[in-house]
């Protein structure tokens, strides 16, 4: 038998590992900063510094710098154990590695400057999702290479998992990030309205699916097993768990937008196919935790095996509440509520980060060659986060609980008990305050897990290449007898077709005829372009982040129509790009917000919101009256609008200046005859024309055919 000697790469698992803890403590001292914003908007310092900029960073240093460092670090570790092989090309690992670490800068870089395409979780700008695809295809490269020069003929669970997320995070990046630029700071979503809402989503939910979920059943697979030392509780099992989560998560995006404009099919699929989601989602939990079956006393004793029995747990807990979720009559209740956001933090803190810490505990003492420095550390650690994600958790829920009674609640006589939005908000800053406590206890309890690593790695010798042998890997010329699954299992390339087969199909299936079947966006002819006035304001509103706090989608509930208007159609998104329904309701929606104040309201409620709403949780924006309307790029933006194909005249992009100019002097005058003084060149005129805009097409529309009626 021809033995090979070869090494293990662990120095880059260790820079992975150090850029994980890194990135991690900056993700959740940002969210414990907006946190605290949301309790007094006194913290929010400056517009770099607003809630609005620094939520979407919060967002994208957890997910894609934390946990996405944290899965890297997990898989080159594994892969290469898996394989008995090290990795294809150490330059594409380095590559990897400075590449993502960059796009992670530039992310830090540009979201607080309002550099954000406005589509949730998904900001960042178009030549940041370029050098994300470029870095993604030499992570590919790196790990099929790695998977086709391996030793080891089979393909472990593991690896399948490493499998689909690389081809679905892939097919889920280049779709959604499909955009026109307008400049290097600025692009449009070649998707308006419905259609971009339902890319969105199917991209927002399988980003979890496939970057928070997929990967890190993958390294579950390798490292409960390795951590205490038993085989996978059932290989069946884990055939039936892998195959019907990758088929049947890819539909249930829809479930985000229950009650909304989508098509009702489209809602139907969504939660036929999220319910139908528990079965895999659990097949897995079990999975893991009967495989440590037997095992319970080291458990007690092991501070990783503590980590990821948590993790599991929260794993079940988050997949059991993300079917029910789906279910209309619950969604109707948790949506736009503080409920999701308990819901995403119990996955993200439990699922992700407990799993990520675990591994950290294990990794670090392995690839030094000693003991952890204190297992008393580690244990305090481990209740520091487990107590933080209850304080974070239960306050939300309670949270979600309480706004969605007081908006739903009418009294005897058949009115709103309470009209007033802010009322709700003051009701729940108790359960705000606990959520920073949680925070904070987790916050504490990484950084104690910092100086424990550190200090074990001081007292170890880290061991940067890692020596192995294995037999070469020599071709059968028949195929050894086994279970039917075993042959796919040895083809990379077959296993990575039939996953891209299994995810195309859902995404197809939805997308196709939402973008080809007109009768699915009804036309409605009294809704129109943007003006060049109101188009920049719109920019000027994702630039500071409002769609994370304000929603622009009225469901039809008798509670939400008496407070804000009609229930929106389809058919008012057609120029949307990006559409902005938003996700969370920190202040009131604003789909029907145009006419209903006069501008001067608009304009003393953006310089200081205490004038206009007492109690708010709303920053002010005094700066906006302050900065000149960038018009440089007015031609560009109607340029770009008319290749999406917004019915701007031929030529347009050549006078609309100055109709910009025309409408900003009319809201500057308007606002003078008030006694307000401010130049009609500034920001904040821009922002005033788009909020006067919601909502004033449909109402016009509705006033057209309630004349005709009574004409008739």
């Amino acid at each position: 038998m021809n033995v090979e000697k070869f090494s293990y790469d662990n120095k880059i698992v260790k820079y992975f590992a150090v850029a994980t803890v890194l990135w991690g403590m900056v993700g959740m001292l940002v969210g414990i900063i907006i946190a605290i914003q949301l309790i007094d908007p006194a913290y929010n310092a400056a517009s770099y510094l607003s809630f609005g900029r620094l939520r979407p960073l919060h967002t994208n240093a957890v997910i894609f710098a934390f946990v996405g460092n944290g899965m890297f670090m997990g898989v080159y570790y594994s892969l290469q154990r898996l394989m008995k092989a090290r990795m294809f090309s150490d330059t594409l690992s380095w590559l990897h590695f400075w590449g993502w670490q960059l796009i992670i800068v530039l992310a830090a870089l540009t979201l607080p400057f309002g550099i954000s395409s406005g589509k949730e979780y998904a900001e960042l700008e178009w030549p940041i999702d370029i050098m994300i695809a470029l870095v993604w295809v030499i992570f590919t490269v790196n790990m099929f290479g790695t998977i086709f020069k391996r030793r080891e003929r089979h393909l472990y669970v593991a690896v399948w998992f490493y499998i689909a997320t690389v081809i679905t995070v892939a097919v889920l990046h280049i779709v959604n990030s499909l955009a026109i630029p307008v400049s290097l700071f600025k692009s449009y979503s070649v998707f308006a309205g419905v259609q971009d809402a339902l890319v969105q989503w199917w991209y927002g939910h399988n980003a979890v699916a496939f970057f928070l979920t997929t990967p890190f059943l993958g390294l579950m697979y390798y490292f409960i097993p390795k951590a205490a030392n038993r085989p996978v509780y059932s290989y069946r099992l884990s055939i039936i768990h892998f195959w019907a989560l990758i088929f049947i998560y890819i539909w249930a995006g829809p479930h985000h937008l229950l009650y909304n404009a989508l098509p009702d099919w489209a809602q139907s699929l969504g939660v036929v196919f999220s319910v139908m989601l528990i079965a895999p989602s659990w097949g897995g939990m079990i999975n893991g935790l009967l495989t440590l079956r037997g095992a319970w006393d080291k458990v007690r004793e092991s501070p990783v095996l503590k980590f990821m029995v948590v993790a599991i747990t929260a794993y079940g807990m988050a997949t059991f509440e993300g079917p029910m979720l789906s279910l209309k009559n619950v969604n109707a209740i948790a949506h736009f509520t503080d409920w999701i956001v308990a819901h995403v933090h119990v996955g993200g803190l439990g699922w992700n980060g407990m799993l990520t810490f675990g591994i950290l505990y294990w990794l670090v003492p392995k690839m030094y060659n000693t003991n952890l420095y204190s297992k008393k550390l580690a244990g305090f650690h481990f209740w520091a986060a487990t107590l933080g994600i209850i304080f974070y958790a239960v306050p939300m829920y309670w949270a979600g609980f309480t706004q969605s009674l007081m908006w739903k609640e009418f009294t005897a006589e058949g009115v709103l008990r309470y009209p007033n939005f802010l009322e709700t908000v003051i009701q729940i800053m108790p359960m705000y305050k606990l959520r920073v406590l949680g925070g904070i206890l987790y916050f504490i309890g990484a950084g104690v897990m910092i100086y424990n690593l550190v200090k074990t790695a001081k007292a170890g010798s880290f061991v940067s290449q890692e020596g192995a042998e294995a037999p070469a890997l020599t071709k059968l010329v028949k195929e050894p007898k086994g279970h039917w699954h075993r042959w796919i299992e040895r083809r990379p390339a077959q296993l990575m077709f039939w996953s891209l087969i299994a995810i195309l199909i859902g995404g197809l299936v939805e997308l196709v005829p939402m973008m080809t079947v007109k009768s699915n966006v009804p036309v409605i002819s009294s809704v129109k372009p943007y003006t060049p006035l109101e188009l920049h304001g719109r920019d000027i509103y994702l630039r500071e982040g409002c769609y994370t706090c304000h929603s622009q989608m009225i469901r039809p509930f008798r509670s939400e129509t008496e407070r804000y208007g009609e229930y929106s159609k389809a058919g008012e998104f057609v120029y949307d790009h990006p559409f902005q329904w938003g996700s969370k309701r920190n202040g009131p929606d604003l789909a029907r917000v145009g006419g209903k104040y006069p501008n001067s309201w608009h304009y003393n409620h953006m310089i200081d919101v205490e004038t206009m709403s007492p109690g708010s949780l709303m920053p002010s924006y005094p700066f906006l009256a302050e900065d000149n309307l960038d018009l440089s790029t007015t031609a560009d933006k109607i340029r770009v609008m008319k290749k999406l194909g917004v019915p701007y005249s031929e030529g347009y992009e050549s006078k609309a200046v100055d109709d910009l100019k025309a409408q900003a002097k009319a809201i500057a005058d308007d606002l003078e005859s008030t006694g307000i003084k401010v130049d009609q060149g500034k920001e904040i005129i821009a922002l005033i024309a788009y909020l006067q805009k919601l909502g004033v097409d449909i109402r016009s529309d509705q006033e057209k055919k309630l004349t005709q009626n009574v004409n008739r």
